[in-house]
């Protein structure tokens, strides 16, 4: 449904919504005002954390909490309050439908472990406009609201969070060629760039038709985006803890700050 609605606009700004028109981002001036007002108030609603695996990492404790938990308040405070869960049936049984934590949750329940590709393909009827994804092992606090202009000013199908690290050799690698991801490797022996994943995205529904029912997401989707220069690089600059390693586990129970 479209309403039509008057407004009153300084001649300045209005020079510059008739240019965004002239360089074709906008068919007219209304369109052009539209895009600019649903890139302040579209954010994000929707997270899909990754949760799946013969191990039950939603209920490691940090702080006496399950990590999921974390997760949940810090999506929370970020303004998504739509979380499909892949995981086991006895995290459904834990958490239930969200509503004590003030949100709601969906569980892409799995038979049998089939990698983060494949709770990507398990949830393609669930996800129809821009999503955030996350690994449920790993604690972090991005501002989603940036990087989320980020992805929209790059035009990216995926942009993946990064941080620098020492060692890379148990991590996926990107190569960078200004905002945009030039190669990613997971895991590799050897490696000249330090920035490596994060284990946070942000994805538009349009990769869905890459997922495979098993497998990674990091060996199934990354290298054909970062080949096709579809897969940007958001730098993150505070601290992320691993906690499914013991180095990063304990880690995260001496300096992690929990969110509320």
């Amino acid at each position: 449904m479209v309403e039509r609605v008057t407004i009153t606009i300084r001649s300045d700004v209005l020079k510059k919504i008739d240019r965004m028109v002239k360089d074709n981002d906008a068919r007219n001036r209304s369109h052009a005002i539209e895009n600019l007002i649903s890139k302040v108030l579209d954010d994000i609603d929707t997270a899909l954390i990754l949760g799946g695996g013969k191990v039950q990492k939603p209920m490691i404790p940090v702080h006496s909490k399950p990590v999921l938990e974390h997760q949940i308040n810090m999506l929370k405070k970020n303004g998504i309050r739509n979380i499909i869960v892949s995981a086991g049936a006895s995290i459904k049984e834990y958490f239930g439908s969200g509503k004590k934590y003030g949100i709601n949750i969906t569980y892409v329940l799995e038979k049998e472990p089939c990698g983060t590709s494949g709770a990507l393909y398990l949830s393609k009827g669930l996800l129809k406009s821009t999503f955030a994804v996350l690994n449920v092992d790993t604690l972090m606090e991005p501002d989603i609201k940036e990087m989320l202009e980020f992805h929209r000013n790059n035009k990216s199908m995926v942009t993946m969070l990064l941080v620098t690290a020492d060692k890379t050799d148990n991590a996926g690698v990107a190569v960078m060629r200004g905002n945009h991801v030039v190669s990613f490797v997971e895991k590799p022996s050897k490696s000249k760039s330090k920035l490596v994943n994060a284990g946070f995205y942000i994805f538009e529904p349009a990769v869905l038709k890459l997922a495979k029912r098993k497998g990674a997401i990091e060996d199934v989707i990354f290298p054909k985006l970062a080949t096709n220069n579809k897969l940007c690089g958001f730098l993150h600059d505070k601290p992320v803890f691993d906690v499914g390693t013991p180095e990063g586990y304990g880690k995260a129970q001496k300096e992690w700050k929990d969110v509320y």
